[in-house]
């Protein structure tokens, strides 16, 4: 569970690849009130937000608490590219 202290116009959220502001906002939503994540174990302050059919992937500065969010999928293609994956190390595999 992952949630960001503060009101909603002082959590400030860089939008690097201009995603519609719907889900921005959508996205500060969910951090203002707390919502299912999951860190990245691998790089820290990194994180996968899940929301019904979409997962944001997040940086949270652990300096200046800003969020940078980095991307958007929907599950859905999550698991059919992990599937896909899967095909192609098979397929390396038995070569």
């Amino acid at each position: 569970m992952l949630r960001l202290e503060g009101k909603a116009d002082q959590l400030k959220i860089e939008n690097l690849h201009d995603y519609p502001v719907e889900l921005v906002e959508r996205l500060r939503g969910l951090l203002l009130t707390g919502t299912e994540a999951r860190p990245d174990p691998r790089r820290r302050g990194f994180y996968d937000v899940h929301n019904g059919t979409r997962v944001f992937f997040i940086h949270v500065s652990p300096v200046s608490g800003k969020v940078m969010l980095l991307a958007i999928w929907r599950k859905e293609q999550a698991a059919g590219t992990a599937r896909a994956g899967a095909s192609r190390q098979l397929v390396c595999q038995a070569a």
